[in-house]
């Protein structure tokens, strides 16, 4: 073990070099008086190299990175680690445990950035994270799914202006990647304020484990670790290049009914095509879903029982096809 290799201290507890440590942060205690905590593990490599920061459930009913973060931690072992991993299993404890995506007091943690001390329980969670694990943090991984019945196809959201970001998310090997703008008081937005390069990974839907996005979190993040020279000893599957995305739409219903949809996540179109339709329940034809340009279907909507103006498939465009990136 290199003899200037120096403890990691973090939110007060030391890990030495070569080792690893759960321990967890206190956030709030319950009317029954029980304990609410932040679970944390950090394995401090032997070798010098950067911090990653993993974090997942956010938002308490996006499960899939639980999984990702999971296996990855299994697999990582600090005798060979180059650099350090800060991982935060479930980060919306509150939420995880109701199967909600919010806070008791309905509050939604990512936009609740960068929070304050003495603030209500969402703004000191937001705090507490920045100031207690994200400033430790070289690079950092933000782990989602879709929200509000949706489903979304392995998918990486990051800033392409900035380049050690640009290169990380080619490096991941989602089957998209997209210049994505940065949303208020998100954890994206003040991490990227704070010159943090920060990956936003999304993949399949909330309250259920989806094998195939699992997969693709964890191959992203060996790959990325690669990229990083935190990990040389493994090689994930070759994957070929990203489709790169500069902007999203949703495609919403001009009338409600049950959705028909002949196009999936994954699936690329063409500006003008006949991606579905909504009919009543006799199977009547009551709306037809156009494609609005060309480029690669990243998300679907869940439930076939639609009401006019839901989002029922979300597009993206191809950023060399005219258009610059959105920031």
């Amino acid at each position: 073990m290199p003899a200037h290799r120096e403890p990691l201290i973090v939110a007060g507890h030391e890990v030495q070099p070569g080792k690893s440590k759960r321990f967890e942060i206190p956030v709030a205690v319950l009317s029954t008086g029980t304990p609410v905590s932040i679970p944390v593990t950090v394995i401090h490599g032997a070798h010098p190299g950067p911090k990653l920061l993993i974090s997942a459930a956010i938002h308490g009913d996006e499960i899939n990175g639980v999984e990702i973060v999971r296996q990855i931690l299994a697999d990582s072992g600090p005798k060979t680690l180059r650099g350090s991993i800060v991982a935060v299993p479930v980060l919306n404890v509150f939420g995880y445990l109701m199967g909600s995506r919010y806070l008791p007091d309905r509050r939604d943690l990512n936009r609740s950035f960068p929070g304050s001390a003495k603030g209500s329980l969402a703004s000191q969670m937001a705090h507490l994270f920045l100031s207690k694990l994200v400033s430790h943090a070289d690079f950092a991984i933000d782990l989602h799914t879709g929200s509000g019945g949706r489903t979304n196809l392995p998918q990486i959201r990051a800033n392409l202006g900035h380049e050690p970001t640009r290169q990380a998310a080619m490096a991941f090997g989602a089957p998209i990647v997209i210049q994505a703008r940065l949303r208020a008081n998100s954890y994206r937005a003040v991490a990227a304020s704070r010159g943090l390069p920060i990956l936003l990974y999304e993949g399949g839907e909330a309250h259920r484990f989806d094998r195939e996005s699992i997969r693709v979190g964890v191959e992203g993040i060996w790959r990325v670790m690669a990229h990083l020279g935190m990990r040389l000893s493994h090689q994930e599957p070759y994957v070929p290049l990203p489709f790169v995305a500069s902007e999203t739409t949703w495609i919403r219903t001009s009338r409600g009914g049950v959705l028909h949809c002949a196009a999936h996540p994954g699936d690329m179109v063409q500006a003008g095509e006949l991606l579905g339709r909504t009919t009543d329940i006799y199977g009547k034809t009551r709306s037809r879903i156009v494609a609005p340009w060309s480029g690669m279907i990243i998300g679907m909507a869940c439930n076939p029982l639609v009401t006019r103006g839901d989002g029922v498939l979300h597009v993206a465009r191809r950023a060399s096809d005219g258009v610059e990136p959105r920031t």
